[in-house]
C-alpha cells in the first residue's frame, strides 16, 4: 500500500513497461561490475515532450539531457556551472547578462551551434508554456557576435541562472524549431542521439553515444536506454532481473538493495502538508488569524506521519527550505511540536473554541493523507467536507479553496525557494499575498536588493518569520531514493525529481 501511495504523490499517469531491452547482459544484474558501459534507467514517468519548451523538469531530466546540451548546468548543490556557455558576467546594475559560448558543438542535424542558434533557442524557451518560467525578467536576447549572447533584463533576477541550469536552457537546432518538429523528434547537440527505429514510445527509448561530443568525458556510458515504468514493484523487479541498472526506488526496498550490493542514494525532494491560499481570511475568516494557522501546525504529528505514511524516508521539518541546506534552521523544527492542547488553546484565543467547518478538495493521489488529515483536524474541532475530483481537476481547482493537501517540489537554491514558494504566482499559489504582510514584504524587498552573505542572512530571517507566522502547515519533507548497480553512482539533486545524466556516473 505504501509503495502505491509513494508513487501517487509524484504523478498520476504513465505507461507501464512490458518489453525487455535487447542486448541486456548478465553483468548488470547487481553483481560487481566496475566497468559498466551500458546505462539502463528505470524512470517513473514517460517523457512529457521532446521539446524543451514543453517538457517538465521533474522526470524529463534523463531524457532531455541525453539529446540536448544546456547553456548552463547545476552542480550537485544547485549552483550554476558552465556548459555550452563557458562563462558569464552580470552588469553592475544587474540588468544585463553576457554569456560567452563554446565554438565546438554542433546539432545532430549538422547545424553548428553559435550565438544565433542560441538566441533562436532562448526565444523559443521564453515563449514556452513551461520553460518560460525562467525568462520572465528577460526583455530580449541578442547575438553580439558568433560566440557571445547578451540578455537584457527588465529587473534584477537572482534566479535566472538557477532555472536555466535546472533544465530551462537546452539548446535546439534552429531548423527544427522553425519546422515545429521537436515535440516528437529531438534535435540537439547532446551526448547521445535518440534511436527512433528501435525505441518504443511509452515503453523504452534507446540512445547512441555521439562519438565526438565536446563533453564526452562527463557521459561515460557507451549505450543508454530509458524505461518509463510507473509501477514501483515492476521497476524493482526490473532491477532484480538486470533489465535496468538504475532505479527510481522506494525506501522500503533499501534492505533488499543493500543485500544485493546496490548503491543507495537519497535526498529530500518535496514537502508534504497543507498549502494555505487565504492567509488574509478573505474567503475563510479563521485562516486570516495567525493563531489559527499556528493551531493547524500544532494539530499534526509530522514525525509520526513521516514514519507511518512516508516510510521514514525524509526529514521531520516544518520548513520549505530543504533539510540540510544553506537556510534550513533545525531550531525551528520544534516550534510546533505536536500538541492538541496548544492547538485548541490557540483556536479558543482566536475566538474559535468550537472550531470551524470548511470544504477541501480530494483526489486519489492525496487519499494517502486524507484519513490522518481528517482525524487531526477533527481532534481540534475543525470539520472537513471533502469534494472529490480527479487529479487533473485537483490541480485546476485546489487553489480556489482556502487550503488543501499538497506535495510540492523544493529547490536547492534559496532564492528560487523564495520565488516559487512565496513571491511568484504558481498553480498552487495563484495570488501570492506576501505583500499584504508588511514584515514579510520588508524582508522580501531586502532579499531582492542585497547580495552574498547579507542576502542569505535575510533569507534565513524570512524562513524564521514565515515559520512563526505559520505560512504553511508542513508535516515533513519527503526523500527521493535511487538504486544503482555496482559500478554506477547516482547523485541526487534537490529540484530534480530524477537527476540529469551528468549525475549518473561510473564508479
Amino acid at each position: 500500500m505504501k509503495k502505491a501511495s509513494f508513487a501517487a504523490i509524484l504523478a498520476a499517469t504513465a505507461l507501464m513497461l512490458t518489453a525487455c531491452s535487447p542486448g541486456s547482459d548478465s553483468n548488470d544484474s547487481g553483481s560487481p561490475n566496475t566497468g559498466t558501459t551500458d546505462l539502463k534507467i528505470g524512470n517513473f514517468l514517460d517523457v512529457n515532450s521532446w521539446d524543451p519548451a514543453l517538457a517538465d523538469i521533474g522526470f524529463d531530466g534523463p531524457y532531455l539531457s541525453a539529446v540536448y546540451d544546456p547553456l548552463v548546468a547545476l552542480d550537485s548543490d544547485g549552483n550554476p556551472i558552465p556548459a555550452l556557455a563557458t562563462d558569464w558576467k552580470v552588469s553592475d546594475d544587474f540588468l544585463t547578462v553576457t554569456m560567452n559560448l563554446r565554438t565546438d558543438a554542433k546539432f545532430s542535424d549538422g547545424e553548428a551551434f553559435d550565438a544565433k542558434a542560441a538566441v533562436a533557442s532562448l526565444k523559443h524557451l521564453k515563449a514556452g508554456p513551461r520553460s518560460g518560467e525562467a525568462y520572465l525578467s528577460v526583455a530580449s536576447f541578442t547575438a553580439v557576435d558568433d560566440d557571445t549572447v547578451e540578455f537584457a533584463l527588465t529587473r534584477r533576477d537572482d534566479t535566472l541562472l538557477y532555472f536555466m541550469g535546472l533544465g530551462r536552457s537546452y539548446m535546439m537546432s534552429p531548423s527544427a524549431i522553425t519546422a515545429n518538429s521537436l515535440k516528437d523528434a529531438p534535435v540537439g547537440s547532446g551526448p547521445y542521439t535518440l534511436e527512433a527505429s528501435t525505441s518504443v514510445a511509452g515503453a523504452e527509448y534507446h540512445f547512441a553515444k555521439v562519438a565526438d561530443h565536446w563533453d564526452s568525458k562527463t557521459y561515460p556510458f557507451t549505450t543508454l536506454t530509458i524505461f518509463p515504468i510507473i509501477d514501483a514493484t515492476a521497476r524493482h523487479n526490473a532491477m532484480l532481473s538486470g533489465q535496468i541498472n538504475v532505479n527510481f526506488a522506494n525506501a522500503t526496498d533499501i534492505p533488499q538493495a543493500e543485500e544485493n550490493g546496490w548503491n543507495v542514494a537519497s535526498k529530500v525532494s518535496g514537502w508534504v502538508g497543507l498549502q494555505f491560499i487565504d492567509r488574509t481570511g478573505a474567503t475563510l475568516k479563521p485562516l486570516g488569524d495567525e493563531r489559527v494557522r499556528q493551531a493547524l501546525n500544532y494539530a499534526f504529528d509530522g514525525a509520526s506521519i513521516l514514519q507511518s505514511i512516508g516510510s521514514g524516508a525524509g526529514a521531520a521539518s516544518n520548513q520549505v527550505f530543504p533539510a540540510g541546506g544553506t537556510i534550513d534552521d533545525k531550531s525551528l523544527d520544534d516550534m510546533y511540536a505536536y500538541s492538541v492542547e496548544k492547538a485548541k488553546a490557540l483556536l479558543a484565543e482566536a475566538g474559535y473554541a468550537d472550531g470551524f467547518a470548511l470544504n477541501m478538495p480530494m483526489s486519489p493521489v492525496f487519499q494517502t493523507w486524507q484519513a490522518v488529515a481528517e482525524q487531526s483536524l477533527a481532534a481540534i474541532g475543525v470539520t472537513v467536507t471533502w469534494d472529490d475530483m480527479q487529479q487533473p481537476d485537483y490541480q485546476l481547482n485546489a487553489p480556489t479553496y482556502p487550503m488543501f493537501i499538497t506535495f510540492l517540489a523544493m529547490d536547492s537554491n534559496p532564492l528560487a525557494t523564495v520565488a516559487r514558494q512565496v513571491t511568484s504566482a504558481q498553480w498552487f499559489n495563484p495570488a501570492p499575498q506576501y505583500d499584504q504582510f508588511p514584515d514579510v514584504k520588508a524582508l522580501v524587498d531586502e532579499i531582492s536588493t542585497s547580495q552574498g552573505d547579507d542576502q542569505l542572512k535575510a533569507v534565513g530571517e524570512l524562513d524564521t518569520l514565515l515559520t512563526k507566522k505559520a505560512w504553511w502547515s508542513v508535516w515533513y519533507q519527503a526523500e527521493n531514493t535511487y538504486f544503482s548497480s555496482d559500478g554506477i553512482t547516482v547523485t541526487p539533486v534537490t529540484g530534480m525529481m530524477f537527476p540529469t545524466l551528468r549525475y549518473i556516473q561510473q564508479g
